[in-house]
């Protein structure tokens, strides 16, 4: 079945989220930080809208800085338990302001599109797990414990999580995490197809709740839209706003308030996160006999000569597709140690991945699109891996080509 269309996420019903979320602050000391009542009542409010809308949720309780904290999980029931997709943002602003921005937008976000879910009665083949995370502001804690908490077994079933942290900025850029590329090419694809040049995240890279997943190998991507940082005249010509000025003004400030929001931004974001949610969540059937895979194990020696695996593609006319897919499984305990080739029947090379001294993630398994329509279709095609440092090892699990 073709993948269903995302429906348009209504702004009205993101920012009426961000006029509850700044009420609560004002009622509440002018925060909704950890610890502090305006934090609570905003799990509060999010919980009763996401069991009205027939999830399951979960509250996780946790202890920091000497405060309880609280992480809203909200599963939507059906889909495949063993490849489940994540999306979340965290709920807890700073002390010194609402946190409407940052990260009331993300929030907003993520609970409109799951009502989205609800409304459309959406029946994904991935179990799709909504999150939202306290006390992110101390460092992460909240998705930290969820991790940390989560056995190894589940762990393994989280197929990807998407993160939403400022994704309204009033003086807004548009950024796509580089890390999971078949997440990142999915919102890169949105993008496109709204003729928005997009840049890669920079700014917050490891400094938001993704970091929590992308430390333990799950693939993981977002959106961002600007914090502390200037507006560059070129980002200023692409996008619009102002430059020499930050993205976010009131960043971790009082004035963070419902007023500190651009529209468009907020309005595209959401959107942005409906058409993944969507398209990752429903894996489109692959028709036979356009699949090519070796299972079988290759160990790669550490630090040492390039290992290949061959995968014998036969009976096919013409040349291969401009968007060949490699989907590649690789088990090792650093993955940074590892360049990933793609060699085409003639030898050409198709370089997948690159070595990163500062990658400890476990394992490489990631889905490459390959511009390979000046190969010839059939032949041995290789997947050449080579550790390129010392100490971690790993081997080459199964491979495969999709025409």
């Amino acid at each position: 079945p073709q993948a269903l269309a995302a429906p348009d996420i209504p702004l009205a019903n993101v920012k009426a989220h961000l006029t509850q979320f700044q009420s609560i602050a004002t009622a509440n000391g002018g925060n909704r930080a950890h610890g502090r009542p305006g934090y609570k009542a905003s799990i509060d409010y999010a919980k009763a809208k996401l069991d009205a809308a027939g999830f399951t949720t979960t509250v996780q309780q946790f202890t920091s800085s000497g405060a309880t904290g609280y992480n809203l999980i909200a599963d939507w029931p059906g889909g495949d338990p063993n490849k489940v997709l994540m999306a979340g943002a965290h709920l807890d602003s700073v002390t010194s302001g609402p946190g409407i921005n940052d990260n009331g937008s993300g929030s907003a976000g993520v609970l409109e599109t799951a009502l989205a879910v609800s409304r459309a009665q959406l029946e994904p083949t991935r179990h799709l797990r909504f999150a939202w995370w306290g006390a992110e502001e101390l460092g992460l804690v909240g998705s930290k414990y969820y991790v940390n908490n989560l056995p190894a077994t589940e762990r393994s079933k989280v197929s990807g999580y998407l993160n939403f942290d400022m994704i309204g900025s009033p003086n807004p850029g548009y950024f796509v995490y580089d890390d999971d590329p078949t997440i990142e090419k999915t919102f890169k694809d949105y993008y496109a197809g709204l003729n928005v040049p997009t840049e890669i995240e920079t700014e917050g890279d490891g400094r938001s709740d993704h970091a929590s997943f992308k430390n333990v190998g799950i693939p993981v991507g977002g959106l961002f839209t600007g914090a502390s940082r200037t507006k560059t005249s070129a980002q200023a010509q692409k996008w619009g706003g102002t430059a020499g000025q930050a993205f976010d003004r009131c960043y971790h400030s009082s004035c963070d308030t419902a007023s500190n929001i651009n529209d468009t931004a907020l309005d595209r974001n959401s959107d942005a996160i409906a058409h993944a949610i969507w398209t990752l969540g429903t894996d489109t059937p692959v028709p036979p006999g356009d699949t090519y895979e070796n299972t079988a194990d290759v160990a790669i020696p550490d630090n040492g000569a390039a290992v290949t695996s061959t995968v014998n593609v036969t009976g096919r006319t013409g040349n291969a597709p401009a968007t060949l897919k490699a989907d590649v499984d690789i088990r090792h305990t650093w993955r940074g140690d590892l360049v990933v080739d793609l060699l085409a029947p003639d030898g050409t090379a198709y370089r997948l991945k690159n070595s990163s001294s500062n990658d400890s993630a476990d394992n490489v398994i990631a889905t490459y699109t390959v511009d390979a329509s000046s190969e010839a279709a059939n032949g041995a095609w290789q997947l050449r891996v080579q550790d390129v440092a010392a100490q971690d090892t790993g081997y080459i699990n199964s491979w495969k080509l999709t025409f």
